[in-house]
């Protein structure tokens, strides 16, 4: 309460109280023939304090200046108190060079009052006491800005540390926006292409074979059924109860062979390997382990023409997991590995594969084809992020 009723007041009116006190004590306790001087070298004395704290060396210095008209005009006054503030008020402000300067002009000071108004002959005990007085209002000065330093310090650190926090929390939401637009662009991509896929067998299988035509309209239903739960996921908005939990669990390499059936209900004959125990890969891995193979082979069945087959290798090891996704078939309309895209398809292929230290290397093949091929780390290689 003290500290809010006090920063209502100007800071002006705080420096002046000293000043007022030692005029007041002037004019109450001299007698009247020596008043004029006295208040007179009290107010040069006391007055520039008012203004120290906006220009400490220039008060010190007229303080100073003060106090050596008053050694000449061999008055003594309370006033000399100025010289200890105004000595600690440049050494809170300036550095140490102008701190040992100043208590060095304080201290000849000390000396000349000591020699001259020292009583008895008595020099030594006044002066030491007037040199520690000096010390102890240089070393406040220097403790306060020091004080004050650190708690600048302490601050920029502060105001540091929260931009990097806010910088983090916007890195956060932008690989938060990558990662669900490769998963829409995955789930969408190759689930509508299914569908157009099995939607053309319906339609041309409708009049010779009700019966292929039924199953490919089952087929599309269930495969928009499971793309609105994968995007549902995705988004965060699937709850744990929910039945489509888990009739679509999270994809996995143990879902490829789904995956397989699905590209060849929808004319893309798919051939899968796996190699090796998946069970020590972990989820995340395993998801762009499949989002891999399913975007090489939505690819696949988008550009290559008709009779194509296509082979899926998944070599799993203690390190690593291998993905190879090749096929037979020219493809003129697929974009090369080198050219720049526009799209999510072979870009978001190589963020995923890169997230676990791996580099995907897609194009054409020398005997005819396309391949898709890369190599996902396990032991530290990436950061992990699918």
């Amino acid at each position: 309460m003290t500290v809010r009723h006090r920063d209502r007041v100007p800071p002006l009116v705080w420096e002046s109280v000293l000043p007022a006190l030692l005029l007041l004590h002037v004019v109450t306790t001299y007698p009247a023939r020596e008043l004029p001087v006295a208040a007179a070298l009290t107010a040069a004395l006391a007055l520039p304090l008012a203004w120290r704290r906006r220009a400490p060396l220039a008060v010190f210095a007229a303080v100073v200046a003060a106090a050596f008209v008053q050694w000449l005009a061999d008055v003594q006054l309370p006033a000399d108190v100025a010289l200890l503030v105004a000595l600690y008020t440049a050494a809170a402000h300036t550095g140490r060079r102008g701190t040992l300067l100043a208590a060095a002009v304080v201290e000849c000071g000390a000396v000349l009052a000591c020699s001259r108004w020292a009583t008895n002959g008595t020099f030594l005990a006044p002066f030491v006491a007037l040199s520690a007085t000096v010390v102890a209002a240089a070393v406040l000065g220097v403790n306060v800005r020091t004080g004050r330093a650190y708690l600048a310090a302490v601050r920029e650190r502060a105001d540091r540390l929260a931009l990097h926090q806010e910088q983090q929390a916007l890195l956060a939401v932008a690989e938060e926006r990558a990662r669900i637009t490769r998963e829409m662009h995955d789930i969408v991509t190759h689930n509508l292409s299914v569908m157009v896929a099995l939607t053309d067998a319906a339609v041309y299988a409708q009049h010779r074979s009700p019966d292929r035509a039924t199953a490919a309209m089952l087929q599309i239903s269930e495969t928009g059924r499971q793309a609105l739960t994968d995007m549902r996921r995705s988004l965060g908005v699937l709850r744990a109860d929910e039945p489509d939990a888990e009739r679509h669990p999270l994809p996995g390499i143990a879902q490829l062979s789904a995956l397989a059936d699905q590209m060849a209900a929808a004319g893309l004959p798919t051939g899968l390997e796996v190699r090796g125990g998946h069970a020590h890969v972990p989820a995340t891995a395993q998801l762009t382990v499949y989002r891999l193979v399913q975007e090489a082979l939505t690819n696949t069945l988008k550009h290559a023409p008709a009779g194509t087959r296509a082979t899926v290798l998944v070599e799993c090891s203690a390190d690593g997991v291998g993905v190879e996704v090749t096929d037979g078939g020219p493809r003129p309309a697929a974009p090369s590995a080198a050219a720049p895209s526009s799209g999510h398809g072979i870009p978001g292929m190589r963020e995923r594969a890169a997230a676990y230290g791996g580099t995907l290397r897609a194009g054409p093949l020398p005997g005819g084809g396309w391949g898709v091929r890369t190599r996902l780390l396990l032991g530290g290689g990436g950061t992990g992020a699918a």
